[in-house]
This record gives structure tokens, sequence and C-alpha cells, in this order.
């Protein structure tokens, strides 16, 4: 598998495996498949797992990960500060509970996994200057040893996460929604576009390293949604919307889902793309995507091309 660099952690698969599919949020697994699949990655080249304590039942994608030997670890910390402020407290709290279900004494990657919002009041964000207190306590954990880098979940209100991406102290990673239609779903603040293009070049114009998540859109990039759905859900639009998606992946021979996945390994500055597999087939068919290398320009353009149709 291609190796890319990725600032503080040196160089990284170009694939990494998500937590969410082996915590059971994008659709049914058990234990025993999640666990292959990790070895299956693991065995196949994948030098991360991406994970967070939210990600499943009683903690389930750590606990999976857990089994993994000889790989980099990625969690995440929620801190909204509707309810509680200290920061710090919380972080160190969340950090050793997650330490203590993956069996590690550090992290490779620490992430905020919270929007960090404009003056606009709104509910389970952080502000800015709550922001800074935690960019600090990471910076401060850092040092320590507990976490070898810390980042941002880039999602919210673009103004927020381009200032984050260029501030002092600045975050070593940045996860991004990269996909072919820069479908969001419900992650940006109503109303506001997305911009992703724009903050995948200010990470990569700040040395920020960037993971590519929602290639598939959640599901929307995809042949069929295959978990149940609530009535109303944004996935059920985006996927309405994605019709001259899989249309083209049918013209050109492809699977809508391997052609997104190449897609967003194709963005210039993107330096991993993180899967949301839930077993060994949906590994196979990503893996597949990589080793058939980045799609041409003209296939990039005419992918990004489809965007008008898809808003």
């Amino acid at each position: 598998m291609e190796l890319r660099n990725f600032g503080r952690l040196g160089q990284i698969s170009a694939l990494t495996l998500g937590g969410g599919g082996i915590g059971g949020v994008w659709g049914t697994t058990d234990r025993r498949e999640a666990v292959a699949t990790v070895h299956a990655a693991v065995d196949a080249g994948i030098t991360m797992l991406d994970v967070a304590p939210g990600y499943g039942t009683d903690f389930e994608a750590e606990r999976v990960a857990a089994s993994a030997k000889n790989v980099m670890i990625t969690s995440k910390v929620g801190l909204p500060d509707d309810d509680e402020r200290n920061f710090a407290g919380r972080i160190r709290r969340s950090l050793t509970a997650s330490l203590e279900r993956l069996g590690r004494d550090h992290l490779d990657l620490f992430l905020l996994h919270t929007q960090i919002r404009t003056a606009v009041p709104a509910r389970e964000t952080i502000g800015r200057d709550g922001y800074h207190e935690v960019a600090a306590e990471f910076e401060r954990l850092r040092d320590e040893g507990l976490i070898r880098a810390w980042g941002i979940t880039a999602i919210g209100h673009p103004d927020s996460v381009i200032a984050a991406l260029g501030d002092s102290p600045r975050p070593d990673a940045a996860q991004v929604v990269v996909n072919g239609l820069d479908l969001q779903a419900d992650w940006y603040f109503p109303g506001v576009p997305p911009r992703s293009d724009e903050i995948v070049r200010a990470a990569a114009g700040h040395d920020v390293a960037v993971m590519g998540i929602r290639a598939v859109a959640a599901g929307a990039l995809t042949s069929a949604v295959d978990r149940a759905i609530e009535p109303g859900a944004p996935i059920t639009a985006d996927f309405a919307r994605a019709e001259p998606f899989r249309k083209l992946a049918a013209e050109w021979g492809t699977s809508p889902a391997a052609l997104a996945h190449r897609f967003a390994l194709s963005v210039p500055g993107v330096a991993t793309v993180v899967l949301g597999v839930k077993n060994r087939a949906e590994l196979a068919e990503c893996l597949a995507a990589e080793a058939a290398g980045p799609l041409a320009p003209s296939e990039v353009d005419a992918i990004r091309g489809l965007r008008t149709a898809a808003s």
C-alpha cells in the first residue's frame, strides 16, 4: 500500500481503518467479524486505526481496536461547553479511559470531536476561547508523552475550521469531509456552504495533515444504503442527489463505493482516507480501489462536474 507523509507521525498508509464500521455505526456487524476486519486491514498494509469512545455501544470500536498490534491508534474526545467547562479534567478522564480500553500507554493521535462555533450560538459546540484551552491541554499531553500528536475534526462552520487550522498552537492533523459530490448531510451549519476544498487547501498551507472522511458520504455514494434509516434522515436526500454519480460509475465499469474512494485518494493534500467499512468484504473493495491507483485529472474533473446537478 502507498505510504504518505503525515507530519509529526511520519509516513502512514493511504488508507486508515475507521472505527464507525467496526463499531457498528454504519450497519450491523459482530465482534468476531470486526476483529477479523481489523487484522485483515493491518495485514494489507494499513498502519492506522481511527476510533472514538462514541463509535458503537459500550465503546465497541475501541474494544475491537485493542486486538490490533503494530498499528497506530487515533481516538477522540467530545467537549461541548454547554454544561461543563472543565476541559482539562474532561480531556484527561476521556484519554485515560480510552487508553485503558485500548490497552496502551499513549495515543498516536488525539482529536477534538466537537465543532468550533462562530459568534452564532449553537448547542454541542465549543467557543473559540474554549478551543484555545483545549489546544493548550493537548500540547501538554503531547509534551508528557501521553499522545504523539493532536488534531481536530474539521467540520462545522468553515470560518471556524479555517481559523483553527492557522491558529497557534496549530493542530497536527484535521479530519475533513472529502467526497466527489461534497455531500455533507447535517454536518455543517444550516445555510452555510461547506467549502471543503478550501479547508483541505488551508490545512495543506499550514502543514496540517488531512485525514479524508466520509468518502462515500455516509453511504450516499454507494449502490444502496444497507442500514436502517429514520424517515427524513439527511442521507435519504443525499442518496437521491447521488444518482448521477452512480450512473457515471456504471459507465466506467466500477462500483460507486470504489469510485468514491479512488476520488478521495486522488485529492491533492489528503494524507489518508478513513474507511467506514464494517466487514472484510467491504474492506476488500476499498483495498482494490487503492491498488487501482489515483484517477486521471480528467476523471476527477468529471466527478466534480456532477456537483451542480447534485446541489
